[in-house]
Formats: C-alpha cells, structure tokens, sequence
C-alpha cells in the first residue's frame, strides 16, 4: 500500500470539479491503478466549497485523504488552495488556478479576501499557478477551466513518475463525459493544460 497516492481537487460550486475527477477517475483506472474516489458538496448550488478526493495504487481501500497525505491539490480557486494546506504532504505540490472567487461574506462586506496567498503558498510547496480561466476563455468556451486543471494535473502526475497516464485515450473519455458539441473543444482544453507552464 506504500505506493498509494493521493489527490485533492478543490474548487466552488458549478467550476466543473467533479467533472474533472470524474475523467481522471476513470483514466487511472485506465492505467491499471485500484481507484477509490469521494466527492463532498458542501453547499456548492451556492457558490460553496466543493472538494473531491481520489487515491490510488495496486490496492486502495478507502477515498479519504487525511491531513497531511495529498501528493496533488489541484485548486480550482485560490482561497480554495489555502483552506486546504494542511492537507498536501511534505514534498507535494499544488496547481492552483489564478482565479479569486469572493465568497457570500466577502461580497457582504463582512470579511476580506486574504492578501498574498499564491505567494505564501508558493513559499511553502512546490506550486504551479495556471490562468485557467483565460485558456479556456482563448477556447471559446470558459467552462473548459476545469479541463485545461485536469491537463494540468495529468502533467504534473506523469512527472512525477506515474508514465502510464501518458498513454491513456484521455480524448475517449473525455468524449464518453461531457456533451457531444463540447468534446472538441474539452480535447482542446486538456491539451492546453498539458502545455501550460
């Protein structure tokens, strides 16, 4: 079970993150890894937070990464990526969209948006910050953030040893996934997220 990753994708509500997981779900499973995979909402039909967790290896037994045991976040939103530190192991990474999203407090008046958080935690950890929302906006189509995160994060996995995902039809699932008018484009935005630096 020492061979065992894990994987955070964090985001807010209607950014697509299930969607994502959902894809990269399937092409681990692909690859030949066990893959176990857990998805919390919150209140994410408001603007809420919304978190999915996915480990895998030769055996995996349970979705659930603990503090300390993400080898990946993948935050879709930046103060997203703050909230969840504490979850990304010594020697893990982040990519973190370039993208603020002020929560019902903040648009209130109530509290502040923190300042310096992609530099606090580029500090701490070894993070790629990706302006997904403007790839996808050159795409045509700003929903595809989540895809062009995905591409991102399938890099970022393949980097760091897991070479099989290289191989994967990522463009068949894709297309088993997402609306027939929108594979393209999706195939697109993973490719873009491959690329991006």
């Amino acid at each position: 079970m020492s061979n065992t990753k894990a994987i955070l994708l964090v985001g807010v509500g209607g950014q697509g993150t299930i969607l994502a997981s959902k894809i990269l779900s399937e092409g681990l499973v692909a690859a030949g890894y066990d893959v176990k995979m857990s998805e919390i909402h919150g209140m994410s039909q408001r603007g809420g937070n919304v978190s999915t967790q996915i480990r895998y290896g030769d055996k995996v037994y349970s979705p659930i990464v603990g503090k300390g045991e993400a080898d990946v976040i993948v935050s879709f939103e930046v103060m997203e990526a703050l909230r969840w530190v504490e979850f990304l192991k010594p020697g893990g990474g982040y990519i973190i969209n370039d993208n603020e999203i002020p929560s019902v407090p903040i648009l209130m008046g109530a509290a502040k948006y923190p300042e310096g958080i992609l530099a606090d935690l580029s500090a701490k950890a070894r993070t790629r910050i990706i302006d997904a929302n403007a790839i996808a906006e050159k795409l045509g189509n700003k929903q595809t953030q989540n895809i062009v995160l995905l591409g991102a994060a399938i890099r970022a996995l393949s980097e760091a040893g897991d070479t099989a995902l290289a191989g994967i039809d990522w463009d068949g699932i894709i297309a088993k996934n997402v609306k027939e008018k929108f594979v393209d484009v999706n195939k697109k935005a993973l490719q873009e997220g491959m690329a991006a630096n």
